[in-house]
């Protein structure tokens, strides 16, 4: 009877917030588990141990990297989320990386580095790590990239434009994660012709400071909230939604591995060439009309999947 009455009403239950549980954290895997129960169904998994046995792990640090780029100038990223005149990936600011590591090393400071290849500058640094390729094949070689960020800075809601599998690796600092698989799309509000959601997840762990009222598909959408640790290595499936918040000032580096398919190759392509191209060219030519337009179709989206509900 019990049983009975819970079920009838589960139906009518509505979320109240975001449908968010752990990631599946292993100390160490099988290459034949990571891939039947994890890379090939596309889901994300964190592996404690793999990237502890690197030199990179005790050997990288902010001193070090000062010595052997230092000197480098590198674009900065504040937290402020693009608006419509904000062509994609555009530089705040620039420091060289010394004063940089200076800035963020001696409080929260929110200004982060991504896509950097430090080892364009340093190739010594290659021989700190191990390709991964027991675990999958396809990483593209050429481009290792280390990520930075000081206390407080924030990667917004995204999905990566290439469409590659990433090895995720925390080196220093924890840094808190939310993810969603790609077919939230809609429920994440995502802004058509890019990779970015137009709502605004900053600080989603504090008070329940994602706007429902403004966004209340987000209600729906079903992922991932969990901590990673030094030395922790996350596999981000392709396509996976995933916002970031450094807790500490901190770096990581992402090794990126193209999809098997030849699909999944094409819409990577096409993603980088076609659709980020042509939102580049409206943006620069007609802003206000192309950000009306795209605003309208992403609530109409969410509509539709409030709808099926």
């Amino acid at each position: 009877m019990v049983f009975a009455l819970q079920f009838v009403i589960w139906p009518i239950i509505k979320p109240l917030i975001m449908q968010l549980k752990p990631v599946v954290f292993f100390d160490s895997i099988e290459p034949e588990v990571f891939k039947k129960e994890f890379y090939e169904p596309g889901i994300p998994v964190v592996i404690r141990n793999l990237a502890k046995e690197w030199p990179a792990y005790t050997k990288w640090n902010w001193d070090y990297f000062k010595q052997l780029v230092g000197q480098k100038k590198v674009p900065l990223y504040n937290n402020i989320k693009s608006d419509a005149y904000t062509p994609i990936n555009t530089a705040d600011d620039y420091k060289t990386f010394g004063e940089y590591i200076d800035m963020i090393s001696s409080g929260p400071a929110a200004w982060r580095i991504f896509l950097f290849n430090i080892f364009d500058h340093a190739p010594q640094l290659i021989n700190d790590f191990t390709w991964p390729e027991h675990l999958m094949k396809g990483f593209v070689k050429k481009y290792p990239m280390l990520f930075t960020g000081g206390a407080t800075s924030i990667t917004h809601m995204h999905f990566d434009i290439d469409m590659s599998h990433i090895l995720h690796t925390q080196f220093g600092g924890r840094k808190r994660v939310l993810m969603f698989p790609f077919k939230e799309q809609y429920k994440l509000y995502r802004k058509p012709w890019e990779v970015l959601s137009l709502a605004d997840f900053s600080n989603y762990y504090i008070n329940g400071k994602v706007d429902y009222e403004k966004f209340p598909a987000l209600k729906l959408a079903e992922g991932l909230d969990f901590i990673l640790q030094p030395g922790d290595t996350l596999f981000m499936p392709a396509g996976y939604w995933h916002h970031m918040e450094y807790l500490d000032s901190g770096f990581a580096m992402s090794l990126r591995a193209m999809q098997p398919s030849l699909g999944g190759k094409l819409q990577g392509a096409w993603n980088l060439l076609g659709m980020r191209s042509i939102d580049t060219v409206m943006k620069k030519t007609v802003p206000k009309w192309w950000y009306e337009r795209k605003e309208k179709k992403v609530f109409r989206n969410a509509g539709r999947e409030m709808a099926k509900a």
